[in-house]
């Protein structure tokens, strides 16, 4: 079965539980203030679509630096009207339009709440706008990845505004504007969520995850970068080979490459991949774009290589350790070559702990409570980096994916299931009232 078709079917599944079908799971039933935040997510429906399509009808692709200032304008709005305390934080000195942050200082625990206003889909891109497909289903860019998951972060707050006991809680919401192509540098592009993080007790990720809504993610793996240069001894290729030659700079790349192959690849949840290969007498490679020229004759030894690709690790000590090996691979050399290899670590990885899966159960434990089921966690492999990561090791508890479902993101046919915005903002808005009303969890 392919993920659209899983996906389809974890919809329909999920949205044919009833709380009678429910009825062989653990369930609690709602208290009263929990029925009252449903019954205002109910009512504000029909505002939480709007919201979607306004802001998904405006374009924010991540270099568009005016339209992403206009999705968080929009947005911003909606938290100041919560009695949020609001600042928009300038991303001149990371190349990049820059964050919205909220915030409201309460009691409990110290709640931070990760969304994002860009998407990939830049100006001149022909997808642009929010089409409704049918009553439940409509198509526009980031309606999924993840302007869903903003209007549900916005929807939550609300309910639990109407049921009265948004006041009490302690909330930082941190929007950033470049999720999809991240500034740099990247300490500097996510230093306000790294602070947020060092005074939170629990971080909160609306992505949209795999696109189930059975599921949620307690673990990513980050996402960096290398650079391969080999250099060889350039003659006629005739004399390749021959001790005073050696093997070329193209021959000594695929050694290391094939090394990483044999000798790393059988790792869990490690993968590394050469994206970009570019080889001959003379190359250049903008890394930034990935894309380049080379200069050869077939009968010339090539005297340069270049190679660059990515890697992805669960955690820094998995990272760290990857990095040792290939740099061991790297030294030795092919007779008459040189090779050097330089990383960008990128996205920190976020290992599954303990807190993470506990706040996974009280997650499940709402959503069965509500009548929609058990939630489970997404196999890390399946999951990729996402802004929460940037949290690991700083809050005791971590979730991700809470974000609205659908499938084809970062296509022409992102595609959202309308149906599950209330669900969702039902889970997310219950979830965040008992964190703040059971100090066990947390």
């Amino acid at each position: 079965m392919n993920q659209k078709v899983r996906v389809i079917v974890g919809l329909a599944t999920l949205l044919a539980l009833s709380p009678s079908a429910a009825a062989g799971l653990q369930q609690n039933a709602p208290n009263a203030t929990e029925e009252t935040i449903v019954e205002a997510v109910d009512a504000g429906n029909d505002s939480g679509l709007s919201l979607l399509e306004r802001i998904v009808n405006i374009n924010s692709g991540t270099m568009n630096f005016g339209g992403v200032r206009a999705v968080g304008d929009i947005l911003r709005t909606e938290f100041d009207a919560l009695g949020f305390q609001t600042r928009w934080v300038d991303g001149t000195g990371f190349g990049r339009s820059g964050h919205l942050i909220a915030e409201r200082r309460g009691h409990g625990p110290k709640l931070l709440l990760i969304g994002h206003l860009d998407t990939v889909f830049e100006p001149d891109h022909p997808f642009q706008r929010f089409t409704l497909l049918s009553d439940t289903t409509a198509r526009g860019p980031g309606i999924i990845d993840m302007k869903g998951g903003d209007v549900i972060i916005v929807q939550a707050l609300k309910a639990l505004a109407a049921a009265g006991v948004l006041d009490g809680m302690s909330i930082t919401v941190v929007l950033h504007g470049d999720e999809e192509s991240s500034g740099r540098p990247l300490n500097l592009a996510r230093r306000d969520l790294i602070e947020a993080a060092r005074t939170a007790d629990i971080a909160i990720g609306f992505e949209d995850g795999d696109g189930n809504p059975r599921t949620a993610v307690v673990a990513r793996r980050g996402a960096g970068g290398w650079v391969l240069r080999t250099q060889g001894t350039p003659a006629h290729s005739s004399q390749i080979f021959k001790h005073s030659v050696g093997h070329g700079a193209v021959f000594e790349a695929a050694r290391i490459l094939e090394a990483f192959r044999t000798k790393l690849s059988g790792e869990a949840l490690l993968t590394f991949n050469p994206g970009v290969a570019v080889g001959g007498t003379a190359v250049t490679l903008d890394e930034k774009e990935g894309r380049g020229t080379g200069f050869g004759k077939t009968n010339v030894v090539a005297e340069h290589m270049i190679v660059q690709g990515d890697v992805r690790t669960i955690s820094t000590e998995q990272l760290e350790r990857t990095k040792a090996a290939m740099r061991a691979i790297v030294e030795k050399h092919l007779p008459q070559t040189s090779a050097e290899i330089t990383f960008d670590d990128g996205y920190p990885g976020m290992a599954p702990t303990e807190g993470h899966y506990r706040l996974l159960r009280t997650y499940s434990q709402v959503s069965k409570d509500l009548g929609f089921g058990e939630v489970t966690a997404v196999d890390p492999g399946s999951a990729g980096a996402a802004d929460i990561s940037f949290t690991a090791g700083l809050v005791s508890m971590a979730l991700d994916g809470l974000g609205l479902s659908g499938v084809d993101g970062h296509t022409a046919g992102e595609t959202a299931d309308l149906r599950t915005l209330p669900t969702l903002t039902k889970r997310a808005a219950v979830l965040l009232y008992r964190l703040t009303r059971s100090p066990g969890t947390h």
